[in-house]
């Protein structure tokens, strides 16, 4: 787990619950926080003032080691130029964007996770609790540093964690069970990845299972979230690899589910 938080806000009144569930997780393993706030250019509506007092109030309140900062810009365009350490992750939320421009220049997650190569947790709502954790593999190598702050999330909390696979119809003729041992998998590397993670979270004493669904990437992630409510999901990112091209085409899943699941998401780059 990374050493410090930096929560990032541009004042709308949606990523509130951004605050609070960094203030939480803040207080839970005992990091410090420095509150970013960018004020928008001609952007009246989402007031940093007003926000950043409501914070104070909570910093406070629940005895947090507390910074703060405001700088002018676009919140993305800061976070992108910002100079980053290994010591920090990330809190944001939504950003208060009208649908008009995220149909013409796209959607801010997925910019804030090309620009940001550290964690972040990203809060469209917040659950101020840990029992049920997903960690979502695949077959791509980009979920260790995700798995490394689940299970210890999972360890801090005594949550219950879940290694979620998803097989796409071309990988596998056939679904295996729901454990991950004793079955085959067309790709090998993914069987090798669960046991792994397996193993690091039995030596950490950290509950945990694997689960296997076959199908469409992003619709099998959402429905098992559906089915079992999980209070973080935990995943890797494409941008990862920055020599490969699949960031820049493909269709980017850990911005999908954070728009269409009601808990946080974090997202590392297995590099950091």
């Amino acid at each position: 787990m990374q050493k410090k938080i930096l929560l990032v806000t541009n004042g709308c009144e949606a990523g509130w619950q951004t605050i609070e569930y960094a203030v939480w997780m803040a207080a839970l393993m005992k990091l410090p926080v420095t509150l970013l706030g960018v004020i928008e250019r001609e952007d009246e509506e989402h007031p940093v003032e007003a926000i950043f007092s409501r914070a104070l109030n909570l910093f406070q309140d629940e005895g947090i080691e507390y910074d703060l900062k405001i700088v002018n810009g676009e919140t993305e365009i800061v976070l992108s130029q910002m100079e980053w350490d290994d010591s920090t992750c990330l809190f944001v939320g939504p950003l208060g964007r009208s649908q008009f421009r995220h149909w013409l220049v796209g959607r801010s997650f997925r910019k804030i996770m090309a620009g940001v190569p550290n964690p972040i947790f990203y809060v469209r709502s917040a659950r101020r609790s840990l029992e049920r954790v997903l960690i979502c593999f695949g077959g791509l190598g980009y979920t260790g540093r995700a798995e490394e702050i689940g299970i210890f999330l999972g360890k801090q909390t005594d949550a219950e964690l879940t290694f979620l696979h998803v097989v796409p119809p071309v990988e596998s003729e056939r679904l295996p069970g729901n454990d991950a041992e004793g079955h085959d998998l067309a790709d090998a590397a993914s069987v090798e990845i669960l046991a792994k993670a397996r193993e690091h979270a039995n030596a950490r004493g950290v509950s945990c299972h694997v689960v296997l669904r076959q199908g469409n990437v992003v619709n099998q992630i959402i429905e098992e979230f559906n089915t079992q409510s999980y209070d973080l999901v935990c995943m890797g990112s494409s941008f990862s690899d920055q020599e490969s091209l699949r960031h820049l085409y493909a269709p980017n899943v850990t911005a999908e589910i954070a728009e269409a699941v009601n808990a946080p998401i974090l997202t590392a780059r297995s590099g950091l």
